[in-house]
């Protein structure tokens, strides 16, 4: 009892230890904040990234893919498809993107890909990131007339967040303010629209580039649009300098995609495309390159179409290029809930040969990314660590001043029959204490700062005029966070133990001391 009420004691009258346990306060709440904000910037940015990216992807090597997505589909069934949720083919290839600013043509190189509107939501969050309501329940590539988001929908607190104004008059109405009722020329081959009715020879204003051409067909803008596309919001969007977002292209508007053609040598070819929704998930290096289009016109427009396998249409003597058998770059996979996606893959790079075929999990596609990710989290721990560290050795010379400060005492303790054991327990509870105090503070204050953390973060802005989280930059409207139990529990007793480990030195040699020395001391 008497080791208990010496070391309460202690710890209430000896205000130097005050600094030890502000050191281990302020060592653990910084561990617990900045561990609490990596964890939350790690489970964003991999939530992001498999919002695109399905569990599995088996990618053909060459460009211009593989042939039957369908046989390769049944194939992929037979080996693994007790563990398969969903599968979607997709075409994928380098382009060019490119549109009128006023009289300036602008370009921009992209990552031109061909989903299947039916099936790609199913292996992907690809309908959650676009900006109109009805496409995040099912996707069509059709403009719509109006609706589209001028708020963030994926923003916490939309109203928060400066609106879009250019997206409230975006779509039908907006496309046909930009172009007058009359005809306009077609462009004749690679054209988005060579099929449609109505041919005729005449000159006319192509509304895209401004020239005049000549018409192989009538087009009307106001009326018709090309085939449709998605953007990466990045593509046709910037922040001006109040940090507010503007946009070059709106849906309604046409933009001109270059991409080579199938087979060798390849060609480059383009087709013109009506912009009918933004993609945005948060991560530039997807909204500043990804443009969405239907698979098959990819295919069309490309040639990965054989013509061979293709049937005449009957009521118009043309080849019907729908009944073809189509190549295709990659079949994203999702797996039923609980299934190891590994596991999975393994199962499947059996079936398909290495020289031909790639078949990686999400992880595997951005493995470079969260390793580096976990290795800034591990650096952190170990550098924030030596603040506790450093508590520590304060902690061992304070206890060393206090053995020494307290020489006497400890004689009269041993010559009272106290032994060498209750000596050392005495300091060892002292440097436990010490430990408790100064991590369950640093714990409480690490949680509180966590949980206020963004109103903390906008008080230091609106002191220094500059925003210490920026949007723009980070792509997050606030500062993620997410508090692991274990995680607190682990940093609160590593302080602990290191507090104790402290005292250890002081705690022996106070034990060893003879008490007739100890009384004679000066």
């Amino acid at each position: 009892m008497y080791k208990l009420l010496l070391c309460w004691r202690y710890l209430c009258t000896r205000y130097i230890a005050l600094a030890s346990i502000v050191s281990v306060t302020l060592g653990v709440a910084t561990m617990v904040v900045v561990n609490a904000v990596m964890a939350g910037f790690t489970h964003e940015m991999q939530d992001r990234i498999h919002g695109i990216l399905s569990d599995l992807v088996l990618e053909s090597r060459n460009l211009d893919g593989a042939p039957n997505a369908e046989e390769h589909m049944q194939r992929i069934r037979r080996v693994a498809g007790e563990h398969i949720e969903g599968m979607s083919p997709t075409a994928h290839v380098p382009a060019m993107l490119g549109y009128y600013i006023g009289n300036q043509y602008r370009t921009q190189q992209i990552n031109l890909i061909g989903i299947d509107e039916e099936t790609y939501s199913t292996v992907s969050d690809f309908g959650r990131y676009l900006q109109h309501p009805e496409n995040r329940e099912k996707l069509a590539f059709d403009l719509k007339d109006s609706g589209y988001d001028t708020l963030d929908p994926q923003a916490e607190d939309p109203t928060a967040v400066t609106p879009r104004e250019q997206m409230r008059d975006a779509g039908w109405r907006y496309r046909r303010a930009k172009y007058p009722d009359v005809d306009y020329a077609g462009l004749g081959a690679g054209a988005a629209d060579s099929s449609k009715p109505g041919a005729a020879a005449a000159e006319a204003l192509d509304p895209f580039s401004g020239s005049s051409a000549i018409a192989v067909e009538t087009f009307n803008p106001a009326k018709e649009q090309h085939t449709g596309c998605v953007l990466g919001i990045a593509l046709a969007s910037y922040r001006t300098a109040e940090g507010e977002e503007a946009f070059l292209q709106l849906p309604g508007d046409d933009v001109e995609i270059t991409y080579p053609s199938a087979g060798r040598p390849p060609k480059p070819m383009s087709a013109h495309f009506t912009v009918v929704d933004f993609y945005e998930s948060k991560m530039m290096e997807y909204d500043n390159s990804f443009v969405f289009v239907p698979l098959r016109k990819l295919q069309e427009f490309r040639g990965m179409i054989d013509t061979a396998t293709c049937s005449i249409d009957p009521r118009t003597g043309l080849l019907d290029l729908s009944t073809g058998v189509a190549n295709f770059n990659a079949i994203q996979i999702t797996v039923k809930e609980g299934v190891d996606p590994a596991m999975v893959r393994d199962l499947i790079r059996k079936e398909f040969p290495a020289h031909n075929y790639v078949v990686s999990t999400w992880q595997d596609k951005q493995g470079a990314l969260l390793a580096a990710v976990q290795m800034e989290t591990a650096v952190l721990n170990v550098l924030l660590f030596m603040i506790i560290a450093v508590a520590g050795f304060g902690i061992l010379a304070i206890f060393y001043m206090i053995v020494v400060e307290k020489t006497r005492d400890i004689g009269v303790l041993k010559s009272l029959g106290a032994s060498g054991g209750g000596v050392m327990g005495i300091f060892m509870s002292y440097g436990l204490a010490l430990g408790v105090v100064g991590a369950g503070v640093g714990v409480i204050g690490g949680l509180l700062f966590v949980r206020y953390i963004n109103e903390i973060a906008g008080l230091l802005g609106r002191l220094t005029g500059r925003p210490v989280f920026d949007p723009s930059i980070y792509y997050f409207h606030k500062i993620p966070t997410i508090v692991e139990p274990w995680t607190v529990a682990l940093i609160a007793a590593g302080a602990m133990l290191i507090a104790v480990k402290a005292s250890v030195l002081p705690a022996r040699r106070a034990s060893a001391m003879h008490p007739v020395a100890a009384l004679r001391w000066e």
